[in-house]
């Protein structure tokens, strides 16, 4: 009796479309992952890689439904957090702010240290014309994450100003 996990029978090719697309041969990666996702629409992977797919030749338009279904079925933590990123970014990139705004939400309740969906929630909230908050969320993505010399020295003004970005000083009383 073999013990050996045997490996779906997708996976193959799967790696072969990834290797494509690290290999900067973007559309033959994509027409194999179209391929996989029509032959496997219930896989979670093979549909987030297909998105990724479309998302790195530029068809950010075209991704969104394999995003969505990626994320209607089982996918990794690790490529979960992906596809939301994925996803909450394109829907940013083609105009879709308040769709990203609420999938971008979801991310970050999902995933609370992940600092990537503040940085691109921060983004959306600019586009939204929610300068304010998306500028202190930045701020505060700043001080949280670097060790730069020159701006460490300031971190408490900074998070400070996070709160209070549009407080003007008048009188020295």
């Amino acid at each position: 009796m073999n013990s050996s996990i045997q490996q779906p029978s997708w996976d193959s090719q799967l790696k072969q479309a990834v290797q494509l697309r690290q290999e900067s041969q973007l559309e033959s990666s994509l027409q194999l992952l179209l391929k996989l996702a029509n032959d496997f629409p219930d896989e979670g992977i093979v549909q987030y890689q297909c998105a990724w797919a479309h998302d790195a030749i530029g068809k950010e338009i075209s991704a969104v439904p394999y995003y969505v279904r990626a994320l209607s079925l089982a996918l990794t933590e690790e490529d979960r957090r992906g596809a939301y990123l994925g996803l909450g970014s394109t829907y940013r990139a083609i105009g879709e702010y308040e769709k990203s705004k609420a999938l971008l939400e979801e991310a970050i309740n999902h995933f609370p240290d992940a600092r990537e969906f503040k940085v691109f929630y921060a983004l959306t909230l600019y586009n939204l014309g929610q300068h304010e908050e998306s500028t202190s969320i930045l701020l505060r993505q700043l001080v949280e994450t670097t060790q730069n010399a020159d701006i460490t020295p300031y971190n408490r003004a900074l998070l400070f100003y996070a709160d209070h970005l549009n407080e003007v000083w008048t009188n020295e009383e």
